[in-house]
């Protein structure tokens, strides 16, 4: 089956570090605003199935040395609100592990307007 594009939202109704969930297709989709960049991820955790997008936006913690503690990455990792499996919004990969991911979809963005390609 061919991909199809699909309008979702305007810009102007998720602002800079914002989101909204939408049904796209028949599918719940969280699409989220990093720094003016737009993400849209499927709203169900590799885990059991929550609604990972109504989790929190967080950062994490960084590589550094012993002893050390770097935090960074804020805004773009999502924590899943059940069990708090983390998941970087901009690839859909978890945090613990590459190969564990949330479905992510393109987005693209003309005339101030929205779409998520499926």
């Amino acid at each position: 089956m061919e991909p199809k594009k699909y309008p979702v939202a305007a810009t102007a109704d998720i602002p800079p570090g914002g989101r909204k969930i939408y049904r796209v297709n028949g599918r719940e989709v969280g699409i989220f605003n990093i720094q003016g960049t737009y993400y849209a991820l499927k709203n169900v955790c590799r885990h059991q199935g929550a609604r990972v997008c109504l989790g929190k936006v967080t950062g994490t913690t960084l590589p550094s040395k012993v002893y050390e503690f770097k935090y960074g990455r804020e805004g773009q990792i999502l924590r899943c609100p059940w069990h708090g499996w983390e998941y970087d919004i901009t690839t859909g990969r978890s945090l613990f592990d590459p190969e564990v991911k949330v479905v992510s979809y393109p987005v693209s963005v003309e005339d101030d307007q929205i779409y998520i390609t499926m």
